[in-house]
């Protein structure tokens, strides 16, 4: 099976993508995660993304797109994939539909996970995460509180708060994602593969309509 979640910061979209992934043993693929691991491995993709990720600039879309090409046409993949945060827009999104159909692979379904902006905003200023580097537990002060406030439950270290989820960057965070990422579901939504569920109840919740949503889109 061939996915690919849309969601906007603070949807949850990561969480749901991990649970998905596991349930279906289909590998998790994120934009972030694959440049690393392309890095670490020294593929042709990951030294040409070093290049640019050393200078401090913008991995491009060709070489994004060699590495997405390089990881979903090994063996690991043969089964599916799960794609999380790329494409990002249009252009990419254009890439992505090239470069499947030259290894013969298409979406099967694009879940958009939507969620009310005002709850958008209260989940990501939200968030904390332990200070030490060895722990990195991520705590929430509604959903997810830790047991003493402003400390970690796990090692008992000071929690903090990472700078794009202060608030004065979350609107800049969610203006990004409408202006660029957001006209994909339009695009992806002309294909009758696009699949929208609800993201604002309980996570649970949330995580069983997906897997109905997505086993109704593998026996249709």
């Amino acid at each position: 099976m061939q996915i690919l979640f849309l969601g906007a910061p603070g949807a949850g979209k990561g969480t749901q993508c991990k649970r998905v992934a596991k349930q279906l043993n289909i590998p998790h693929l994120s934009s972030g995660d694959l440049l690393r691991e392309a890095v670490k491995a020294g593929t042709e993709a990951g030294v040409k993304a070093k290049s640019f990720m050393d200078q401090g600039v913008l991995v491009p879309d060709h070489v994004l797109i060699a590495m997405f090409r390089d990881k979903l046409s090994s063996p690991e993949c043969a089964k599916g994939f799960l794609l999380d945060g790329f494409p990002r827009n249009l252009a990419q999104a254009e890439a992505l539909d090239a470069m499947l159909k030259d290894i013969k692979k298409d979406l099967l379904c694009v879940v958009d996970l939507k969620v009310d902006p005002g709850l958008l905003t209260e989940r990501i200023t939200g968030r904390r995460v332990c200070t030490n580097k060895a722990c990195l537990t991520p705590f929430h002060i509604k959903f997810q509180p830790p047991a003493k406030e402003g400390h970690c439950d796990t090692c008992g270290s000071t929690l903090m708060i990472r700078d794009d989820d202060k608030e004065e960057l979350v609107a800049a965070r969610l203006k990004t994602y409408n202006e660029q990422t957001a006209p994909l579901i339009e695009y992806y939504g002309k294909r009758s593969i696009l699949k929208t569920i609800n993201g604002d109840g309980e996570p649970e919740a949330i995580f069983t309509e997906l897997l109905a949503a997505l086993q109704s889109k593998c026996h249709a």
